[in-house]
């Protein structure tokens, strides 16, 4: 992507054309002590599951709970490190750019009656044993169907758009497409492949993590029914569980909301429509 060889631009502006810092660029993982390792999981699983908790209040928690004494500038790190924020305070979200350019939300009262009318995204935290990588994904909101998902090391916007651009590929465009108002999202990379597609777009309000509810339901589906299941290394192994997984999801795996069945049948349709059929008889 980016080529050291081309005389006429410079590092600095091809790293800036593709949406992507300096220090990114430069960036070695380092890899973290398997205390650390172990209390960032314990910190996701226990916000999985009270994403009210701020600092403080999961200070108290893992104090009362599991006898352990974090402070507040630590949890803060943390927190930072597993891009998750208290729900009542601001979204769970990316670092947002106070200089990008910020998009309403297009979705509230709007009745969604059909695949492609609306897709959204977003980007989770996946543990390793030495480290750590970000899953993205991107679901249809009418059927839940998972689109298209990717595995990086980082968060960067050149990611985000690969990742649309496949979807787009795969599956046509879609009326409304829904983030956050992370600076991925709001970078002027993604928010042209977006409009260059004639593709609304809106972004979650700040404060209100439920305008971008289905996806948030994604990742407690994955963590609890994947991620807490397993024990992984490396990156290329969790992209093997995961991969397997998706398509047990989409294919397989009943959903309650779609009448118990997997959110292909609905996508596709023509399954879907062979079971409303039989079940009408």
């Amino acid at each position: 992507m980016v080529d050291l060889n081309v005389a006429n631009i410079s590092l600095n502006r091809q790293l800036e054309l593709i949406g992507m810092n300096k220090s990114s660029y430069y960036y070695t993982p380092v890899e973290m002590s398997p205390e650390t390792l172990q209390l960032l999981q314990l910190v996701d699983k226990i916000y999985t599951d009270y994403p009210t908790f701020g600092t403080r209040s999961m200070c108290s928690y893992l104090h009362n709970e599991y006898e352990q004494l974090i402070s507040r500038d630590r949890m803060r790190v943390l927190y930072n490190k597993l891009q998750i924020r208290a729900i009542y305070q601001e979204p769970k979200a990316t670092v947002s750019n106070p200089a990008h350019k910020k998009y309403p939300y297009l979705l509230r009262n709007v009745e969604v009656s059909a695949i492609n009318q609306v897709w959204s995204t977003d980007i989770t935290y996946i543990p390793l044993k030495h480290g750590f990588v970000y899953l993205s994904a991107i679901i249809d909101w009418y059927s839940r169907y998972v689109l298209s998902w990717s595995l990086h090391i980082d968060m960067e916007a050149i990611n985000c758009v690969d990742l649309l651009q496949s979807a787009l590929a795969q599956h046509g465009k879609c009326d409304i497409f829904n983030t956050d108002q992370g600076s991925q999202y709001t970078s002027s990379i993604f928010t042209d492949c977006l409009l260059n597609n004639d593709i609304k777009i809106s972004m979650d309000g700040r404060g209100r993590w439920a305008d971008n509810i289905f996806i948030e339901r994604l990742w407690r589906t994955v963590k609890y029914e994947c991620i807490y299941l397993n024990d992984f290394r490396l990156v290329e192994e969790c992209r093997q569980i995961l991969t397997k997984f998706f398509i047990f999801y989409n294919t397989k795996r009943p959903h309650q909301s779609l009448n118990g069945v997997p959110p292909a049948w609905v996508y596709n349709k023509v399954q879907y429509g062979k079971y409303l059929q039989k079940n009408e008889k």
